[in-house]
């Protein structure tokens, strides 16, 4: 009798795990977001940084969209987030391995370069950090379209530069 009741709640289970929706990651194109893109990757080449990771997004209005990345101590990165241009809110959070929050950021439409949100970040341990960017949009609340970048100074390019505000 026990071994069929936990055979039943085991195939229960099995079936709510595999019949929950899953959130797929959809690339989008946006000539506009495109532009900025191409120039902020000349400008931080200039200053030393190489690109690690890239990637557009189609967002939700309101919904963050979960970016997990492996960082290592000591290292100086760029987190880039650049969000549709008619959403009037752009937020950007980025959470340590204990889910501890280390930055946030926040810019509305209007804003000199108000769909860009940059910062430099140094973590102070080698582990996974999420970032959650998020942008708020009145009219389109599916299909808006976002970008993340994440770069990392070259070893050897400080050019002179100051140390990084990094968020803290």
């Amino acid at each position: 009798m026990k071994t069929s009741v936990v055979t039943i709640a085991m195939l229960l289970l099995l079936h709510s795990a595999f019949s929950q929706d899953v959130i797929r990651l959809q690339s989008c194109k946006d000539d506009l977001i495109n532009r900025q893109v191409d120039s902020l990757k000349t400008l931080y080449g200039k200053d030393g940084f190489a690109l690690l990771k890239e990637a557009s997004i189609t967002m939700e209005s309101e919904f963050e969209m979960p970016v997990i990345v492996p960082l290592t101590q000591g290292t100086w990165y760029q987190f880039v987030f650049i969000g549709d241009y008619t959403s009037r809110l752009y937020e950007v959070r980025m959470y340590d391995w204990d889910e501890k929050q280390v930055v946030f950021q926040q810019k509305r439409w209007g804003d000199i370069d108000g769909n860009i949100i940059s910062y430099s970040y140094i973590p102070k341990l080698s582990e996974f950090h999420m970032i959650k960017p998020v942008q708020v949009n009145k009219t389109k609340k599916k299909g808006l379209c976002g970008y993340v970048m994440l770069f990392k100074k070259t070893a050897g390019s400080n050019n002179g530069n100051a140390t990084p505000d990094t968020g803290r």
